[in-house]
């Protein structure tokens, strides 16, 4: 478990708030975390309530300050400041990306200085949930943008997790959940996506393609939610896909009605994803522990990435919007609950 009090702040009037959601992957012999940090400005004053983000006038890290007291601004979710106009909504913590490696899986090293920290419009609120897909010897990282213009996914790239090249916006608001796949199918790159609809409250997982991993088309829907399931209020994809002799799988994330966060297993077939043959009947992983169903917020339990090692797919979650951990589940027992088409 990566707690974030062995984490450093990014500047000396921050304190870490919690780390989740982490990008998985193996570099030079490690196991190599990609963290989602969140943190907070320090404040003793119990009157205001701050708020930090990226300012692109002065291409750094502001605070705001609110009244504490003030009727107008709806203060219950700790997550957001949400004026009664909901217009001007603003989270309460703002998210970089931090490196952690581990010789054995288990026991992580993270580094005391961001890997990638917010710097444009589209980071305003923070950079969230990465997920990583090794092409060809590069690192494509894509990741969770917020900001007032909307939650956009972009992408970076790298070889070596020291420097980092943004390519830009590649999936345009309100869309995030994005996993890549690693190999190209009919001479395209495949990616998962979970666009919200504004109208009509749906999110759910869709499938796209593109010839070179910026721009993005072909867009289907793949899975919808079950609304007399376990996954019934809105799904998403979570780790990058892996290939096994039955087809691609896919560990998704799913809330109920109740905001509790599970996890479940996709099948795709092998040589077509846009085709599902293989869901979960139940959940593959429940908010159980008491660090599961309490934090920052919970119950919860989110992937963005996995390692498989021969039967065995090791799990890196976030705990609760609080803390990263680590569980273990078999292939055979995912395939074992699945329902097949």
């Amino acid at each position: 478990m990566i707690l974030p009090d062995v984490i450093k702040p990014s500047r000396e009037d921050f304190e870490v708030h919690y780390t989740m959601n982490c990008g998985v992957t193996e570099f030079e012999g490690d196991v190599l975390l990609l963290l989602r940090v969140a943190e907070t400005p320090i404040n003793r004053d119990p009157n205001i309530v701050m708020a930090p983000y990226f300012s692109e006038a002065t291409g750094k890290v502001e605070v705001k300050t609110f009244d504490a007291h003030d009727p107008t601004i709806d203060f219950s979710d700790p997550r957001v400041i949400e004026p009664a106009d909901k217009r001007d909504r603003i989270l309460t913590t703002i998210s970089h990306l931090r490196v952690a490696r581990s010789k054995d899986g288990i026991n992580f090293v993270v580094e005391e200085k961001p890997a990638m920290y917010p710097a444009n419009k589209y980071e305003e609120f923070g950079i969230e949930d990465p997920r990583i897909t090794l092409i060809d010897g590069v690192y494509y990282i894509n990741y969770s943008c917020c900001a007032s213009v909307g939650v956009t996914t972009c992408l970076a790239t790298t070889t070596d997790f020291k420097t980092f090249e943004r390519k830009g916006v590649i999936f345009t608001p309100d869309n995030k959940d994005v996993a890549i796949f690693p190999e190209k199918r009919n001479g395209k790159y495949l990616a998962l996506c979970r666009p919200a609809s504004a109208e009509y409250k749906k999110r759910e997982i869709w499938i796209s393609e593109s010839s070179n991993l910026v721009e993005w088309g072909n867009h289907k829907q793949l899975v919808s939610v079950n609304e007399t399931d376990w996954d019934n209020g809105r799904i998403g994809c979570s780790a990058v896909p892996f290939l096994t002799e039955k087809g691609w799988v896919e560990i998704y994330h799913a809330a109920d009605a109740n905001d509790r966060y599970c996890l479940g297993a996709l099948l795709l077939d092998k040589d077509q994803p846009t085709k599902v043959i293989g869901k979960s009947f139940k959940p593959v992983m429940e908010p159980l522990a008491s660090y599961e169903k309490w934090g920052f917020y919970g119950p919860v339990i989110f992937l963005c990435g996995c390692l498989v090692e021969g039967d065995t797919v090791k799990l890196y979650y976030g705990a609760a919007d609080t803390s990263v951990c680590y569980a273990e589940v078999s292939l055979e027992e995912i395939f074992s609950e699945l329902t097949y088409y």
